[in-house]
Formats: C-alpha cells, structure tokens, sequence
C-alpha cells in the first residue's frame, strides 16, 4: 500500500482516543495516549491519575474485568466536561493481567452521532455460555439490539471461537461470512471485519472482547496478530505475524514468509519488551497510518499473543 492511498483516511473514525495507564505504588499513571486534535483532553489526562477504584481505569483494576461505560453524565468518570468538549461520549477499559497482577489498563473513547457506526463488546461467561456484558454500537441500534439477544457456545462465532482457543482472531466479511452468526443484521450495520482476543483476568472467569469494523467509519484500516509462544517461535524471543489484513491489501503474511518482531525491535518490539500495551501516532509508525494500538495477552507468566491495529 503506497503512503498516499494509506493516508485516505474517512473523516471520523470509529475510536476517537487511545491511551494506556500503568500502576506506580497504589495509583493508576498516564503512560501513553493518541489523542488527535482533542489536545485539551489530552491535557486533563496527563495531569490526572486513578487510585484503585476511581474513574474507569481504576474500576477496570478493582473488579478486575473490562468494563463498558456508555456515557459520563453522572456516572464515576473523572473527566467529564473535558471528555464533553472534545464530543467523547462513551468509553471501554480493557485491563492487561499477568496472572494476578495489573500490568496496564488500555482506554478507547468514542464519540457519538446518528453516522458512527462499528462496535466494541465484551462478552462475559455465564452458565456454561457467553453472554453480552456490556458493548458500544454508535449509530449501529438494531445490530446492539440483536447481540442483546444472543449468547455463544464454546466455539460458535467469533465470540465462542476465541473462548475456546484462548487466542485472538480475526474474522472477515462479517455480513455475508456464514461463520459471523449475526451475519445478517453486521450487513445492515456495514460492518465489515471483526478482531476478538481473549481477556485473561485474575479468576476463573472468562472474558473475551470484540472489536467489530464498519467500512464508512473504521476502527483501524490494518490489523495484525502475532504469536508470541516459544511452541511457535522457539528460544530466540520475538513473535512472528500470523495473521492480519489491510482493507486495501487483504492478508498480510504467508505460510512460505512469516513474518517476525524481535524484542526491543520496532514497536512491536516494544510491546514483547515491556509487556505493556502501547498507543502511538504521527511520525513513530508506518508511512500511511495515523495512529496504531498495539495490546499484548499475557498466560502463564509470559506474553502470549500481540494484537495491533492501525487507522
């Protein structure tokens, strides 16, 4: 993909902030954030912290969960009138565990209008099935209304899929794809391609979240998932590429020309590094793309799986 047909980004994008918080002593720290044009709420931030409980990062912390927050009039959210002016509405705290500790809490904000549309969910599982915890759907109220009412067996759908091999995946075509279970209504939705990945948190209680891509307002333009388990990689460190796709490219990588990340190399590098979820933008990623995501999964003491998004 040349820089100049990458940069032919839609207007508004689906996520409209990116940040990551850290643990130092008994507070919830700024580490990182693309925060495009919304610099005054890129302010409030840097200035603010959480203590164990407080805001959304620090509720994500203490019920140790990802949580949804579909708007901030009244609720615990801590920076409310800044989050108004910049037109954020909503948000989700997706927590980062090792084992039984915090290592990060990575917070998407969104803006709401009758013309963004994608979504965000979180399944949670209840009596042997996943069932919808809690999502965000912008413009998208039929396709809400239809996950309301649906539940995954292990291994069914893009939910249950992910539930029952404890890794992320990628799902594409969801409106005419027969293994999108909710085919149907994601075409009237325009939603386009589906990323899910596992949220392990302290527990027995399993997680899974899905980040589901509309065509006219995306959340990202490129995914990627990389394996980061010695099985598949061997002793040298590093995580290779196993899948991914750019709207325009389609796959990008092959079983003859794996890809692959070395620590410290690059940032994905960065990610096997420091174990920690990274936000970055402008000059520090790939000509063509404004901002990247990158979230690392942890099991067993040891990161497992990298997943990365690009708008």
């Amino acid at each position: 993909m040349d820089a100049a047909t990458a940069t032919a980004t839609p207007a508004r994008a689906f996520i409209g902030v990116s940040e990551v918080w850290v643990p130092e002593g008994d507070r919830l720290v700024h580490a990182a954030g693309d925060y495009g044009a919304h610099t005054a709420f890129e302010e409030a931030s840097v200035r603010t912290s959480f203590g164990k409980g407080e805001g959304l990062p620090g509720k994500a912390w203490a019920e140790g969960r990802p949580v949804v927050l579909k708007g901030f009039d009244g609720s615990y959210f801590q920076r409310t009138e800044a989050a108004k002016e910049a037109g954020l509405t909503s948000a989700v705290a997706l927590p980062v565990f090792d084992g039984e500790t915090l290592k990060a809490v990575l917070v998407v904000l969104c803006g709401d209008d009758e013309t963004t549309t994608g979504a965000i969910e979180v399944w949670a599982e209840r009596d042997g099935l996943l069932m919808l915890d809690d999502g965000y759907y912008g413009a998208a109220k039929h396709f809400e209304w239809v996950s309301k009412h649906t539940h995954f067996p292990k291994g069914q759908g893009l939910p249950g899929g992910v539930w029952a091999a404890q890794t992320p995946m990628l799902m594409r075509d969801l409106g005419s794809g027969y293994r999108f279970i909710r085919s149907e209504s994601a075409g009237a939705a325009g939603l386009t391609t589906g990323l899910g990945l596992p949220i392990p948190v302290p527990g027995d209680q399993n997680y899974v979240a899905t980040l589901l891509s509309a065509r006219g307002t995306p959340i990202a333009r490129r995914f990627e998932i990389w394996d980061a388990r010695e099985a598949r990689v061997g002793r040298d460190g590093g995580a290779v590429l196993v899948d991914g796709l750019c709207e325009r490219e389609g796959a990008l990588w092959n079983e003859e020309n794996p890809k692959r990340a070395q620590d410290w190399q690059g940032p994905i590098g960065k990610v096997l590094g420091t174990g920690l979820p990274l936000v970055i933008g402008g000059a520090q990623i790939a000509a063509g793309y404004s901002s990247m995501v990158a979230l690392p999964i942890h099991r067993d003491g040891e990161i497992a799986h990298i997943v990365a998004w690009y708008l």
